[in-house]
């Protein structure tokens, strides 16, 4: 019952951090942007089901490209968001429909490859999805952080990847 109640926690807070990432939010630099990955890669390496003890190679194949798979979402969410400078220099971030795109591509991977794993008859725990998880939000944060920090607080809006290059008044319109 606890790997079921780990696995709805970890889908309500993906819902609930791709819900946010589509409303305007101000990129603090500042900030400990790795602290709340780290922490979640500490609880996932804590747990003792991370790999499949009568399925070790195989166990470890699926890590490896759940980890790799989280690094690519992780990148391609950062750069598919729309970056901008506020007159006062304040730098704001908003997802886009590519962002939505890459979670939506990085979401059918994730379930195909927890199918390959059942297919293979590998136990597959819900630590390895929040590792994997914990990646994507490194890379994300980290990406962000530095784009924003290459930003100077004259530049014009940054486009994401795939957006038009359109001069705004420094404002998006929501």
């Amino acid at each position: 019952m606890s790997g079921l109640v780990d696995a709805l926690l970890i889908v309500v807070a993906v819902v609930v951090v791709i819900a946010r990432q589509f409303r305007a939010s101000r990129i603090d630099t500042g900030r400990r942007w790795w602290l709340l990955p780290v922490v979640l890669a500490v609880v996932a390496l804590r747990e003792p089901g991370l790999v499949d003890a009568h399925h070790r190679t195989a166990s470890i194949a699926l890590l490896t490209v759940e980890l790799l798979t989280g690094l690519a979402i992780g990148a391609g969410w950062a750069w598919t968001s729309r970056i901008w400078t506020e007159p006062d220099g304040a730098v704001w971030s908003r997802s886009t429909k590519a962002s939505g795109a890459v979670w939506a591509v990085g979401i059918g991977l994730r379930l195909g490859l927890f199918a390959l794993g059942a297919a293979l008859g590998v136990h597959q725990d819900s630590s390895a999805l929040l590792l994997a998880l914990a990646a994507t939000l490194l890379v994300r944060a980290g990406t962000l952080d530095w784009r924003a920090r290459s930003l100077s607080s004259a530049a014009a809006p940054a486009p994401a990847y795939g957006q038009p290059m359109v001069r705004s008044s420094g404002k998006e319109r929501v």
